[in-house]
């Protein structure tokens, strides 16, 4: 059953990535890998409230946190397409933006979590 649970909610995560990464880059272009960076951005932020959401405050059960952590947040966020746009602009000679690529998602993801739990935590 907790497998059926990753499923769905993987198949929701990865049609969300696919929408928000595809408006991102409607409005702002693919010079940069902006739609990626918006994905991992706002998936650390929902990973934080949901993870002390789901552990701290509600304790639902492990196959809602396994929908929604594992599954839909498993899928949404795009770490591999990170590392692969990451790489593409390394070998189109574009170092100093894939060094901003990387430096970016790295340093806002892990603010955006932090931002997360201690907004879970006064949810």
């Amino acid at each position: 059953m907790q497998t059926l649970a990753i499923a769905g909610g993987g198949a929701v995560g990865a049609l969300l990535r696919f929408w928000m990464s595809n408006g991102v880059y409607a409005l702002l272009g693919r010079s940069f890998p902006y739609g990626t960076l918006a994905v991992n951005l706002t998936g650390s932020l929902l990973m934080g409230i949901l993870y002390v959401l789901l552990l701290e405050k509600l304790a639902l059960g492990p196959m809602a946190r396994a929908a929604l952590l594992v599954g839909l947040l498993g899928a949404f966020t795009t770490f591999s397409t990170f590392t692969m746009e990451t790489i593409n602009l390394v070998e189109a000679g574009e170092m100093m933006r894939a060094v901003l690529n990387v430096a970016l998602s790295v340093a806002l993801c892990i603010g955006a979590t932090w931002v997360g739990v201690l907004a879970g935590r006064t949810l």
